[in-house]
C-alpha cells in the first residue's frame, strides 16, 4: 500500500482565499451575512482570519455564491502536519509517511 501524505487545509491562506474571492465578486461581509442568514457577521470575519473554516454546508453554498468549486476555497498547506497524523495512526505508520513525504520534498 501506497502512503500518502496527511492532507491538511491551510486555514490562514484559506481564509484570505475568501476574501480576496468575497472582493473579487464585489460582495461586503455584510452581504454574506445575510446570505448565510447569520445575526451577526463575526463567523464571516473568522473565516477570512483563518481562525476557523466554514462548516461543509456553508462552504459549499459559499462557493455557488463565489461561483467557485470548493476546493478552489480551500488552500491545501504545503508542510506534513506530522502531529495530526500522529495523533491517528501507529507510530510505524507516522514514521513511513514522514519518509515518504521527504521523498516528495526532494523531488
Amino acid at each position: 500500500m501506497s502512503v500518502n501524505p496527511f492532507p491538511v487545509i491551510d486555514l490562514q491562506a484559506t481564509g484570505a482565499n475568501i476574501l480576496r474571492l468575497r472582493k473579487a465578486k464585489g460582495f461586503s461581509v455584510r452581504d454574506l451575512q445575510q446570505y448565510f442568514g447569520f445575526e451577526e457577521p463575526q463567523a464571516i470575519y473568522k473565516w477570512q482570519r483563518g481562525k476557523c473554516l466554514p462548516a461543509v454546508d456553508n462552504l459549499y453554498a459559499l462557493s455557488v455564491l463565489l461561483e467557485v468549486p470548493m476546493n478552489e476555497i480551500l488552500v491545501p498547506a504545503i508542510k506534513f502536519q506530522e502531529q495530526q497524523a500522529s495523533a491517528c495512526c501507529p507510530s510505524f505508520l507516522t514514521h513511513r509517511v514522514r519518509r515518504v513525504w521527504q521523498n516528495v520534498e526532494t523531488a
